[in-house]
């Protein structure tokens, strides 16, 4: 049997091909997602309340000095809450979660949960709640809630249980 031994410049092609494939791989399952901007009115995110489905989150994204916040607002129990797109304990990593047939998983920790337990969460794997209030209709989050928990992201979080 004979067998064909690739040139130096194949063997480079190869590898050089290789690594990007790894480099795509690993850049791509680590990306920080983006939603649809965020509908600002003045100095407040405005969510028409109308829009929320029972454990249906809507995922938005406010940019703020260049970065993106990612956040949801949900509809449980009739309640309306919003919460960063970021687990309390692993929020550097920016993955955020997945939702899936009523349930939300963390796409870090890969813990999984229903929308229905998302203010308590399992363990310490629980979205960062940002507070807003519902009014005629709408829901209102200040921008300085969502640019306070960029700066300061462990306080902020531990700040609405």
């Amino acid at each position: 049997m004979v067998r064909k031994r690739l040139s130096r410049r194949g063997r480079g092609i190869q590898s050089a091909y290789f690594f990007f494939l790894v480099f795509f791989f690993l850049v791509s399952c680590s990306r920080q997602p983006v939603y649809p901007e965020a509908p600002l009115k003045g100095s407040e995110v405005i969510i028409d309340a109308n829009r929320l489905r029972s454990e249906s989150p809507l995922f938005f994204t406010y940019r703020y000095h260049g970065k993106n916040i990612n956040f949801f607002v949900v509809k449980v129990h009739d309640e309306v809450l919003s919460f960063l797109d970021v687990c309390r304990s692993c929020y550097s990593s920016k993955r955020g979660y997945q939702v899936d047939d009523g349930h939300i998983t963390c796409k870090t920790c890969d813990v999984r949960y229903s929308l229905s337990e998302v203010k308590t969460g399992v363990g310490s794997c629980l979205p960062m709640r940002i507070e807003g209030h519902l009014q005629d209709g709408e829901y209102h989050i200040p921008v300085s809630r969502l640019e306070g928990a960029m700066d300061n992201p462990r306080a902020y979080g531990k700040a609405f249980p």
